[in-house]
């Protein structure tokens, strides 16, 4: 099992940037794919962002690329989601997921989940 943690949540104001750290338990940091899922208030939630196991391959929502990247480094046991040109519409409760495995983007193939830091981007 791992455990995760994330931090980095705020309240900035739109055009800002925020930096999502997830700090994992354990040495077998190495052996997760990991994701970043997002829930809104009233909304399901979605995903994000998500990363290989050695980093190697990376993979976007459509609404988020160009403007976040995920990132970890396992010799420190952390995931990282750097977001710049935040907008109102990326509002929601972050995420930080992780699955034995290959890289995958289905939210029901995460297994370990954190509980989550409050995003706020106002106008």
């Amino acid at each position: 099992q791992v455990q995760l943690v994330e931090s980095g949540g705020g309240l900035v104001q739109a055009g800002g940037s925020l930096r999502l750290s997830c700090a994992a338990s354990g040495r077998t940091f190495s052996i997760y794919a990991m994701g970043w899922f997002r829930q809104a208030s009233g909304k399901e939630r979605e995903f994000v962002a998500a990363i290989s196991r050695d980093g190697g391959r990376t993979a976007y929502a459509d609404s988020v690329k160009g403007r976040f990247t995920i990132s970890r480094d396992n010799a420190e046991n952390t995931m990282y989601l750097q977001m710049n040109s935040l907008k109102p519409e990326d509002t929601a409760v972050y995420y930080c997921a992780a699955r034995q495995g290959v890289i995958i983007i289905r939210r029901a193939a995460y297994n370990y989940w954190g509980q989550g830091t409050q995003v706020t981007v106002s106008s």
